[in-house]
């Protein structure tokens, strides 16, 4: 009945869009009942009314000055994500990644797209960029990019790219530390071609030089060429983790120094043959090891431990015995300041078989439906506390960070509370409904609060939820599209608008202010340039700090930091991820709170190096830490 009403409205509302034979085309909305849309007034009344559960500052808020900045990139997607849409894993986006590419200690940003070229922009200061693309050399128009990742591979001080694509063949970019960058792809060996995704970097050998996990998805595509270049999707890539033959293994690459790598996956037992698109890392045993994490959109995920750098032994099962059957989004941080790191994990794939689910009831629920072979998973977010003796507990919906459509996750600490938040990039885009990104405010480790809203994330700038994507010709070749089954017989040419979505975030201090913004990658348009005025509304207190390795990799990745103020004390483990398919150089950032004086700050470099840095430490200040060649006595700064 509801969709005989839904024609019926169509039908009476075609001569107020202008169609008339001969005359301009429709303006169609897809679905043209978005009620992903329609409800932001109701959602964000609701939200306003939970502001008295809130212990912590929220009286500050985001403004999406994206046209000031200068970033005029726009992301294209291809077709089969878009006019000829399949569910194909092209709609999984891509990444952005941010760096101080040129040594001048301002933080830049490299977007990545799927048609078109990529784009670096330089940052001038005070929220401005200029594009610096063909200079860089770092466009990359020819194939469809993936994911992007900034580190230091051969730890001359500064920060390299690794750029994922599909079948397109994986680059190394090395810089000359002005900020442009040379491909030495070839010569370094890692060049493979397929259905690459995310890329991890981390030394998990501890001897100093970064080492590469790279994820590779599956076979998705066929051989026949779309328009622009791509690979044309499989009908049924969305049940590719069925068929064997589909398998396309991640890569695990040893860095071997003078930008050279070699394939270790099997000698160290690290053969994982997940539908993956992003990987990260961590210590849980603090035996200095970093042990990695892998991410499976379909099925279950799996924890490696680390042994001695020798050899990688699975310990999902007796770590995490149940897992998202579709994660996209992974992050390990300390949410309650006790010292453990904790893990969360965003499923996007369990909620795609909940696709009409009500948006004002049912976003914060678990996936209904079963799913056939998802017996031993759970199906949306998970969230793992970790206990004193080592082992994790799942309480995502008792702390309340279950979100709907979710990609890539950023943590970082958005009011510099001392408590980490996050923010969830959300959305599917056309021909799906409006979908807003989701931000979890840190109620002092206690639970996280919805806070896109209160913050000023949602709605987005001028209330834009759609945009225009492409045009069908309903009378001629596109006769069958699933816009054009939807109009009357006799319709002509029509304007599709579809809905607008997030892949991808970066938090990071833009503009130099000491509070922290937020930059995405959107499917099919500019990014948001997520500028924070909590600088403006409150007595900020923070610290940043920047790793310099000497015995360990030079980024310092690996290396855990505890900054201790009074009877406080705050751990950062520094991987460098932010977002999904992405990763940054940035310094670490401590949001401070009330505090009024550092006591000391101790790191644990992945070389086994203890330091510690003595009172008195400047608030408000980056503080640079260089690693000791030796096991030093306590510094002061």
């Amino acid at each position: 009945m509801k969709k005989i009403c839904l024609f019926v409205e169509l039908v009476l509302l075609l001569p107020l869009l202008g169609h008339a034979q001969g005359t301009e085309p429709v303006e169609f909305l897809y679905p043209p009942e978005d009620l992903g849309a329609k409800t932001l007034p109701t959602r964000a009344q609701r939200q306003q009314q939970t502001l008295g559960q809130f212990e912590v500052f929220h009286d500050f808020r985001f403004e999406d000055r994206a046209p000031e900045s200068g970033i005029d990139f726009v992301h294209e997607s291809v077709e089969d994500s878009l006019k000829n849409w399949m569910p194909v894993h092209y709609d999984h986006g891509n990444g952005i990644a941010v760096a101080d590419v040129d040594s001048d200690e301002r933080p830049d940003i490299y977007l990545t797209t799927q048609l078109g070229s990529n784009r670096l922009y330089r940052n001038l200061g005070h929220g401005r960029f200029e594009d610096i693309t063909q200079r860089s050399g770092v466009g990359i128009a020819d194939r469809v990019s993936v994911a992007a990742s900034f580190a230091d591979f051969d730890n001359d001080g500064d920060p390299d790219l690794f750029l994922t694509t599909v079948r397109g063949g994986n680059l190394l970019l090395e810089n000359d530390g002005q900020g442009r960058f040379q491909d030495v792809t070839r010569a370094a060996g890692v060049d493979y071609s397929g259905h690459s995704s995310g890329s991890t970097l981390f030394d998990f050998d501890n001897d100093g030089l970064l080492d590469l996990f790279l994820t590779n998805i599956g076979i998705y595509t066929i051989d026949e060429l779309g328009p622009g270049g791509f690979y044309r999707g499989i009908d049924n890539a969305f049940q590719g983790h069925i068929y064997p033959e589909r398998t396309e293994p991640s890569i695990l690459y040893r860095n071997l120094g003078g930008m050279r790598f070699e394939d270790v996956s099997s000698r160290v037992g690290l053969v994982d043959t997940s539908w993956s698109g992003d990987a990260t890392f961590v210590d849980l045993n603090r035996d200095t090891w970093p042990d990695l994490y892998v991410l499976n959109m379909q099925g279950d995920d799996h924890y490696y431990q680390n042994e001695s750098g020798e050899k990688f032994v699975e310990r999902a099962p007796e770590l995490f015995p149940k897992t998202p059957w579709g994660a996209m989004g992974v992050k390990f941080f300390d949410y309650n300041n006790d010292g453990r790191m904790d893990l969360i994990i965003t499923d996007m794939h369990s909620d795609m078989h909940e696709v009409f689910i009500d948006p004002l009831q049912g976003e914060k629920v678990k996936v209904i439906l079963p799913l056939n072979d998802a017996e031993n998973n759970i199906l949306g977010n998970a969230f793992y506390e970790q206990g004193e003796d080592g082992s994790f507990t799942e309480i995502s919906d008792l702390i309340g960070t279950e979100s709907f459509w979710p990609w890539g996750l950023s943590v970082a600490d958005l009011n510099a509370d001392g408590f980490e938040d996050v923010f969830i990039a959300s959305s599917m885009n056309f021909p799906f409904r409006y979908a807003v990104n989701v931000v979890l405010l840190n109620n002092q480790g206690r639970r996280f609060l919805d806070s896109e809203f209160i913050l000023g994330i949602e709605p987005r700038r001028d209330g834009r939820t759609h945009k225009f994507l492409f045009e069908v010709d309903c009378a001629g070749s596109d006769a069958d599209h699933m816009v054009c089954q939807q109009l009357p017989e006799g319709t002509g040419e029509v304007r599709v608008q579809g809905a607008l979505g997030t892949r991808a975030s970066v938090v990071f201090d833009l503009d130099d202010d000491g509070d922290l913004d937020i930059v995405t990658n959107e499917f099919n348009d500019g990014p948001q340039v997520l500028i924070s005025n909590l600088s403006d509304r409150t007595d900020l207190k923070f610290l940043k700090v920047r790793l310099v390795g000497s015995g360990s990799n030079r980024d310092g990745l690996g290396a855990e930091i505890q900054l201790t103020a009074g009877e406080t004390v705050y751990s950062r483990y520094h991987d460098g991820k932010s977002g999904y398919l992405s990763q940054s150089s940035l310094p670490v950032y401590f949001g401070l709170g009330a505090t009024d004086e550092i006591d000391h700050i101790e790191i644990v470099w992945p070389s086994g190096t203890r330091q510690t840095v003595a009172a008195p430490i400047a608030l408000n200040s980056v503080l640079e830490i260089n690693e000791p060649r030796s096991d030093p006595e306590p510094i002061a700064d």
